[in-house]
């Protein structure tokens, strides 16, 4: 890919529509001061003094972020929240972004997920994340919700290029894509092949059928060798991508950290550089920067080669910035591709 390329596929994000559906967080980040040290009268246990906290969409809403970032021109969010202070403030970070609510629904009865970080300010004023507090819904999705979210689905397919699947609840059939689900995707999948169908999972890749996907390295190789543990080399990917595509007919992107990126098919694996990048790097989100550059790359006409070298350049940029899940612009990724094309990029970058 030369820059004329390059150029030629961010100039038509602006024409693409993409749905994404799955799980939306809520990332809110407590910044503690440990200068103003407290404790509890009543526990005698210390009380972190949270001095700052800023909220952003995470998990899927990571996903949509990136992609109204590089310029995407519609994108709708494909979910259920909760009826909460969380959901509110989930929906507002959607906003502010430009994503499309009207397919979102509201359940009084079940939890807008959030991961809440607090983030402990170190002396130099850069922040170390601590333990993560979790709020997931931890009972299976009611089945009147599951049909609501149906109807949703089925009614924004024919009204975009792209549907993004974003998996992120590893509890089965509690998050947003369920079997049930997962079923009607594969069967929308084959009722409008013009329609790319993106899938990411965390813990089932192998379980999504007629759709492209975009796993990491161990989660394809667990697709296809269910109980395995360790990270397993690069042709345990090759051949796990191999599988996976011939499985369902469609491209498989398979992320290797710093060795860049496997582009599979049924017959073989093509793998695609990493972009070096210098300086300390934060790999939280990169993965989902990679999946939505590489879906609306795609949806421009870009080759899978192209898709993944495009998904590299931007997950090059979303590692460098620290403490948050980062996004990149289209003149961002113009100026990261002709340094890399220039040579001047010289350390190995990591995202998963």
């Amino acid at each position: 890919m030369d820059a004329q390329r390059l150029d030629f596929l961010l100039n038509h994000f602006p024409q693409v529509r993409v749905a994404v559906v799955g799980d939306f967080f809520l990332d809110r980040y407590l910044v503690i001061d440990p200068a103003l040290r407290e404790v509890s009268l009543e526990t005698g246990l210390e009380a972190y003094q949270v001095v700052a906290q800023r909220s952003s969409p995470g998990a899927a809403g990571t996903v949509t972020s990136n992609l109204r970032a590089l310029g995407v021109g519609r994108v709708l969010a494909v979910s259920i929240l909760g009826r909460d202070g969380n959901g509110y403030d989930l929906r507002q970070g959607l906003a502010a972004t430009g994503v499309e609510l009207d397919y979102l629904i509201e359940a009084p009865d079940r939890f807008t997920p959030t991961y809440t970080k607090p983030m402990q300010r170190q002396p130099d004023g850069s922040e170390v994340e601590m333990n993560r507090l979790d709020i997931k819904n931890r009972q299976p999705l009611p089945a009147d919700l599951e049909e609501a979210l149906l109807e949703r689905l089925r009614a924004v397919v024919p009204r975009v290029h792209g549907v993004l699947i974003a998996d992120q609840v590893p509890e089965r059939n509690c998050g947003v894509i369920t079997d049930r689900v997962r079923e009607e995707i594969a069967a929308l999948a084959l009722a409008y092949p013009e329609v790319l169908f993106l899938a990411d999972s965390r813990r089932r890749i192998g379980e999504f059928r007629h759709v492209a996907l975009k796993p990491n390295h161990r989660e394809a190789v667990e697709a296809i060798r269910p109980g395995f543990s360790g990270v397993g080399d690069r042709a345990a990917a090759e051949e796990a991508g191999r599988q996976l595509s011939a499985r369902n007919g469609r491209p498989v992107f398979v992320t290797l950290g710093p060795e860049g990126m496997l582009v599979c098919t049924p017959t073989g694996c093509e793998r695609v550089p990493a972009i070096p990048v210098r300086g300390p790097i934060d790999i939280v989100g990169a993965g989902d920067s990679a999946f939505a550059s590489i879906a609306a790359a795609l949806c421009s006409g870009a080759t899978p080669r192209e898709a993944a070298l495009l998904g590299n350049l931007v997950a090059s940029l979303t590692i460098q910035q620290l403490g948050t899940t980062g996004t990149a612009t289209p003149d961002q990724v113009r100026e990261r591709f002709a340094r890399w094309s220039a040579g001047t990029l010289v350390e190995s970058s990591l995202y998963q």
